[in-house]
């Protein structure tokens, strides 16, 4: 069994840390899947930004 790239996973939490402003425990007690969801979002929102 394989763990999660931590690489990956700080890379997530600062990307929702740094959009959203979250405090680093909350980010930190999300759900994998909740947490993927977030980033999915953020970039989502940043594309639509960068394309207007």
């Amino acid at each position: 069994m394989t763990g999660y790239p931590l690489d990956q996973l700080h890379e997530e939490i600062a990307y929702i840390a740094y959009h959203f402003h979250w405090p680093l425990e909350d980010v930190m007690n999300l759900e994998h899947q909740s947490r993927r969801r977030w980033v999915s979002e953020i970039a989502h929102i940043n594309q639509r930004i960068n394309n207007a």
